[in-house]
């Protein structure tokens, strides 16, 4: 998502999110949202955080995904010097960090039960204790949580704790995946491509030729709106004229008729006598050299109809194929490929 807090976007669903997380900002109660990855999670927290009393409080963010659990308590509560294996000093939690301000928790439906049983003691009665002591530590924190799971499914099933959830979701703010926000796609890629032509010193921004722009219409976009911005970024990026409109983007970065073959065959034998398999894993490896083979000549016959239909223009060639301009030359010259050739 974009770091400078910007909110890009103009869709009914998009600006009523916006405009739910505007009004629950000044409460201090807390707040659940919900949401696809890269649909700007963290950006409501913020939000929510700036727009309320606590703007000039810290405001502190957990991934409760992204520690094991036998740390996410420590973390979450703080903990007392030999409190366990590697605790040689006192540390205060997240929560003492985020005392007047707000405490952000991504990816909530993570957490053990254990750690939400202490969770919910916390928010229920504003106080903390860290592992090791017996001294309830009290603390005045706003929390933000988030996650992508269905957390009332996940409570029905037993996995995620009703009251906790109840005390959790005062105001629930659900963000659109990005597919479904109408006319959003365009004003998102052009912010973006705007951006990065500025990065990269260009003198004006071309925009998008119109098969690029229909291109980024009609992508499915499961990544969302971070997804959209590393698409834009990384083709503005490898398009080097920046007088014409940008005209090839490439939604996969790893989808490329060279991306190696995995053949998961044993090594080759350094003789026939040392195993009675050995004469079929030859047979084997003789198949994969044939394989090759017939990788190289695809390979080849590619390069040299997109250097026709290009009339042999290697810059124009290397956009189209989706590689740099070096490794098209490599491909040239392993092929050993001449002008000549294409006549």
């Amino acid at each position: 998502m974009e770091r400078d807090n910007q909110f890009i976007g103009q869709s009914t669903a998009f600006l009523d999110s916006v405009e739910r997380a505007s009004r629950a900002a000044p409460m201090r109660r807390p707040v659940l949202v919900i949401g696809e990855r890269g649909t700007g999670k963290e950006l409501i927290a913020e939000r929510l955080h700036r727009l309320s009393e606590r703007w000039g409080e810290p405001l502190v963010t957990m991934n409760c995904a992204a520690l094991p659990e036998t740390l996410i308590e420590a973390e979450l509560f703080g903990h007392e010097a030999g409190a366990f294996t590697g605790a040689t000093r006192a540390r205060a939690g997240r929560f003492e960090e985020a005392d007047k301000g707000t405490l952000f928790l991504d990816e909530l439906g993570t957490l053990s039960m254990a750690a939400q049983e202490r969770l919910l003691r916390a928010v229920e009665y504003g106080e903390v204790t860290r592992i090791g002591s017996s001294r309830p530590i009290n603390v005045d924190v706003r929390i933000v949580a988030a996650t992508n799971e269905d957390l009332p499914a996940k409570a029905e099933r037993g996995d995620f704790r009703a009251d906790l959830l109840d005390r959790l979701s005062f105001e629930v703010i659900t963000l659109p995946p990005l597919r479904v926000r109408e006319g959003d796609i365009a004003v998102l890629a052009d912010y973006f491509g705007r951006r990065m032509a500025a990065e990269l010193r260009w003198d004006r921004w071309p925009g998008f030729a119109e098969h690029v722009a229909k291109q980024l219409e009609e992508h499915p976009w499961p990544g969302n709106v971070r997804e959209l911005r590393n698409v834009v970024e990384r083709a503005v990026y490898r398009w080097d004229n920046w007088e014409a409109a940008v005209g090839h983007v490439q939604f996969d970065p790893f989808d490329s008729p060279w991306k190696p073959v995995e053949t998961n065959l044993p090594r080759r034998a350094q003789s026939s006598s040392e195993s009675p398999e050995a004469p079929a894993r030859a047979q084997e490896l003789d198949a994969v050299d044939d394989l090759r083979a017939a990788v190289d000549a695809h390979e080849r016959a590619i390069v040299e109809q997109a250097l026709g239909r290009h009339r042999w223009n290697q810059r124009q060639t290397a956009k189209a194929l989706g590689l740099s301009y070096d490794q098209l030359r490599h491909c040239i010259r392993k092929h050993g490929l001449m002008e000549d050739d294409a006549a």
